[in-house]
Order: C-alpha cells, then sequence, then structure tokens
C-alpha cells in the first residue's frame, strides 16, 4: 500500500512539475493547459479551437520544451500536399550512374507536431494525417515507416474563418481524443502577457520530464482503477447524448441529430485516469468523468438542421446531460 502510495505522488509530482514549468512561459489558460496534458500523458491527440494569437502556437512549441521532445510545425494551406506531410521517396545517385530511391521523412516525424490551422487543407491532405494520427505509421510507396514515439498531434482551428477553408470530417474529428476551446484572455492576463513578451529576458519552461517518464505515466495510467459503477455511470452519459435514448433531456431529443459512438466513452475513461493520477488517486471517480465529458463529447455530437440555425452548442447540451444525472442520482 505505502509502494503504491509513494508510486503515485511520483506520477503527480511529475505533472505537477510539467504544468508549472508551462506556466512560467504562457499566461493564464489553466484550463486548456490542464486538458492538453490530460492528452498528452493520455497518448491521445488534441484539437485547438480559437482566434489566431491567443498563444496556441507557443503554448504547443513550450510543452515540446518541457518534456524535451522533437517539435515541428506544419502550416495548412490549399495548396499543401500529402507528400509535404509525411515525406516521399527521392532519387539518389550514386557511383558510375547507379541510382536508387531513398525515403526523406517529412514533418510528420516528430513527437509533437503542431498542425496549424488544420481546416485550411484539402481533404486529401486532411486524409494524409489519418494513418499517423491511428496507426502511428506512414506508408509512402509500399514501405511503411514507424513515427517516433511519443508521438502526438495538437492542431489548431480558427472557428470564425469558413471562406477557403474545409471542415474535418467526422472521422478524422472523432481521432482527437479531446477538442479545446482557447478563450481570450482577461484584462490582467493580457498584461501579463505584454509584460513577458516585451521583456528583454522572457521567461523559459526548461526541461521538467524526459520522454521516458511520459512513457512511463502513460503506462502507469493504464493501471488506475474503474469501478463498475462509474463505468456505468459514464456508459450512461454517453447513451443519453442519442436523441433517441429515453432518458436524454429535452434539449438533445430537440437540437441532436447523431450522438456519439463508441471513441466517446474510451476517451472520457482514458483521460479520467490521467485525472485521477494527477489528483493523487488510484481509482477514477464519477467526477473526473464529469470533469472530462464536455472536451471529449463537444466534438461527437452533430446537431439537426434547428440546432445548427439556432446556434445550439453541444457544451450546453452535455452539461444539460450531467445536470439530469445527477438530479437522477
Amino acid at each position: 500500500m505505502l509502494e503504491a502510495k509513494e508510486g503515485v505522488e511520483s506520477l503527480q509530482n511529475t505533472i505537477t512539475a510539467v504544468r508549472e514549468g508551462i506556466e512560467r512561459v504562457i499566461v493564464g489558460q489553466q484550463d486548456v493547459v490542464e486538458q492538453i496534458l490530460w492528452c498528452v500523458f493520455a497518448g491521445g491527440h488534441a484539437l485547438l479551437e480559437g482566434i489566431p494569437g491567443l498563444g496556441k502556437t507557443m503554448l504547443v512549441r513550450t510543452i515540446a520544451d518541457t518534456l524535451d521532445l522533437s517539435f515541428s510545425r506544419i502550416q495548412f494551406t490549399p495548396d499543401l500536399m500529402p507528400s509535404d506531410i509525411t515525406g516521399t521517396n527521392v532519387i539518389r545517385f550514386g557511383p558510375q550512374g547507379a541510382t536508387d530511391a531513398v525515403f526523406q521523412p517529412g514533418p510528420i516525424f516528430s513527437s509533437i507536431v503542431l498542425a496549424d490551422e488544420i481546416n485550411r487543407a484539402t481533404p486529401k491532405t486532411q486524409s494524409a494525417m489519418l494513418e499517423a494520427m491511428q496507426e502511428q505509421t506512414v506508408t509512402v510507396g509500399g514501405e511503411t515507416h514507424i513515427l517516433p514515439q511519443p508521438f502526438f498531434v495538437l492542431a489548431t482551428q480558427n472557428p470564425l474563418e469558413n471562406e477557403g477553408t474545409y471542415p474535418l470530417p467526422e472521422a478524422q474529428l472523432d481521432r482527437f481524443l479531446l477538442k479545446i476551446n482557447v478563450n481570450y484572455p482577461t484584462p490582467e492576463e493580457l498584461k501579463e502577457i505584454v509584460i513577458r513578451t516585451t521583456s528583454a529576458h522572457p521567461a523559459t519552461a526548461g526541461k521538467q520530464a524526459s520522454a521516458s517518464e511520459l512513457l512511463d505515466l502513460r503506462a502507469a495510467s493504464k493501471e488506475v482503477l474503474l469501478a463498475d459503477e462509474v463505468l456505468d455511470y459514464g456508459i450512461r452519459l454517453l447513451m443519453m447524448t442519442h436523441p433517441e435514448e429515453a432518458g436524454a433531456p429535452e434539449s438533445v431529443k430537440k437540437y441532436v441529430r447523431f450522438g456519439s459512438g463508441p471513441r466517446g466513452i474510451q476517451s472520457m475513461v482514458t483521460v479520467a485516469k490521467v485525472r485521477a493520477l494527477s489528483k493523487g488517486r488510484w481509482h477514477v471517480s464519477t467526477g473526473d468523468l464529469m470533469a472530462v465529458a464536455v472536451p471529449a463529447l463537444r466534438h461527437r455530437l452533430f446537431l439537426n438542421f434547428e440546432g445548427q440555425a439556432m446556434g445550439i452548442s453541444t457544451d450546453r447540451l452535455i452539461e444539460d446531460i450531467i445536470a439530469s444525472l445527477e438530479g437522477n442520482r
């Protein structure tokens, strides 16, 4: 029992050290930082949505620095080709005119990949990310190449622009463990941002953990206990995202066309286990599931025409479900 307690304290300390390192550089956005760390430690991918200039790129780069991981940034544009992401075979000339094809890796071959404005690329290019995100491999010219471990895709998109963008298909959205909304800073945070970014001595995060510690934490999170009654609560929450479910709130029945698929509960449980470790526990609580439900499900609910026309927020629908479940307990 003592070893288990010491073990969870060590893991909790690692998470805390990484979080504090990031906060030395990034002002505010505590919820965003926390949710990205859930993704990173769970081994999943995150989709960040927010207007330009909120520090999304700096945040991802800072996370790479704190974990001492290789980092690459891909700026998605309409003329970006799949080979610009994955890499391609190039002809190498040898002695006496001999030639052979050599694979030239693309920017996807990094531990942390920032896919900036991913919805600006064409569907063909977006699909080049699917194999990498799901299988952790890249296939070029019939040959499969294994991506470095750990491997994460942190993608961003601008919610304000529709022209010249290609909305992510449901299949690709479902491969993001969490969708994280990046909000505008408060006046106090803006003041601190200006002070830090215009200083002659900008703050640095420094290395707070290694790749091996990250992989150990990911493995440990899979050992976190999940009681049947807690899992049943999560499944009830997921089922109530479907409008045909008898106990679903009226708002879900009125505005939702399709609810979340099985990846929704898988994501909730995976992230809830990491959250439990960050709180110093070896077991998942219903509170963990409630805390992760909105970022885990907001991109997995699809509104009907009425819901879209009225600008209904999927966050509000998920909160209605949680309130309904709590009211019936």
